[in-house]
């Protein structure tokens, strides 16, 4: 018989593999290492997928591109990459075409609000990641690609009000988004300014680690207390586990700056193994989360992800502490 730990460690393993598709498919992609095609096939057929899937058509989803939260185009198919849907969706590789023949402005990023001169950095972040995931032209995406790059403050993050208002201090929204964007760029084998996309990855995540991802420089308290609440989707939003899951992507392996981080996610964990998520952001969505203060399974498969892949780093999770 194993261990008590071990005996909840597989219950909370078969919960998750009870859950929607996707949470299935990658439950065995990124905790039990195997590889599942036909539930990857299945996202788009069944579950969260298939109902974001049918809300839209060919042309994409709500009014334009950008408009209503969350149910426009560009939030749907952010969500449906986070879901692992399948690459190659027509409806997805549509959507993200048409956008970059109609939405590029004239700074060279994505830019769907025509009555607003500037693109916006946070937004050109997530843009470029599901656009990099669901394999857009390559000579496409360059200026977008350009635009980021040239967006970045000196010492290594960004800010959506730089291009607008001079903002010299770096956004964990902005920067996590960012830092998403350039790290599936480089996954999906994009080649184009790769060498200095890896270098503004590399000083973007410094800046976030030196803020221990979450904390004010002053004093270490969280920046703001929300940021240590856990919500999936995350939409646009930056929260520990997001920062953390995204600095996995991006090749952050193991540094005592995401120790606290790592104990937040630690100390978040039910005495039943299992995570609850955080109320979800207010408006519109095209499918039910569960509830507040609830297990929630996006929430559950995020967290073991990153405590997998940041396992060997801090020592806070002992044998003489009970999950709380």
């Amino acid at each position: 018989m194993g261990t008590d730990a071990e005996n909840q460690s597989a219950d909370v393993v078969r919960w998750l593999l009870d859950g929607d598709v996707s949470v299935q498919f990658q439950t065995y992609r990124d905790l039990l290492d195997e590889a599942r095609p036909d539930l990857r096939s299945r996202i788009a057929t069944e579950g969260a997928g298939a109902m974001i899937l049918l809300a839209g058509d060919r042309g994409g989803w709500g009014r334009g591109f950008y408009e209503p939260k969350w149910t426009c185009t560009h939030y749907s198919l952010l969500e449906l990459r986070d879901l692992a849907i399948c690459q190659g969706e027509p409806m997805c590789t549509d959507a993200v075409a048409t956008a970059l023949r109609a939405h590029i402005g004239e700074d060279g990023g994505f830019n769907p609000a025509d009555s607003v001169k500037e693109s916006d950095v946070c937004m050109n972040g997530m843009f470029l990641a599901y656009a990099s995931y669901f394999g857009a032209d390559a000579l496409a995406l360059h200026s977008v690609v350009d635009f980021l790059l040239n967006q970045q403050l000196s010492p290594g993050g960004f800010n959506c009000r730089f291009n607008r208002s001079g903002a010299k201090t770096a956004s964990v929204h902005s920067t996590t988004s960012v830092i998403d964007g350039f790290a599936e760029y480089l996954l999906r084998g994009f080649s184009y300014r790769n060498e200095d996309v890896r270098a503004a990855i590399d000083t973007a995540a410094e800046v976030m680690l030196d803020r221990r991802l979450y904390q004010r420089r002053t004093d270490g308290e969280p920046i703001r207390a929300e940021f240590t609440r856990f919500h999936v989707p995350p939409r646009w939003h930056f929260d520990v586990l997001r920062g953390l899951d995204v600095l996995h992507s991006a090749g952050v392996t193991h540094d005592p700056r995401l120790t606290d981080a790592l104990d937040i996610v630690r100390k978040r964990r039910r005495a039943d193994g299992r995570w609850v998520g955080s109320a979800q952001y207010p408006g519109k969505t095209h499918i039910t989360y569960p509830r507040a203060g609830t297990p929630n399974r996006g929430v559950t498969l995020r967290a073991l992800r990153v405590l997998r892949h940041f396992a060997t780093l801090g020592e806070s999770e002992r044998p003489d502490q009970d999950p709380q």
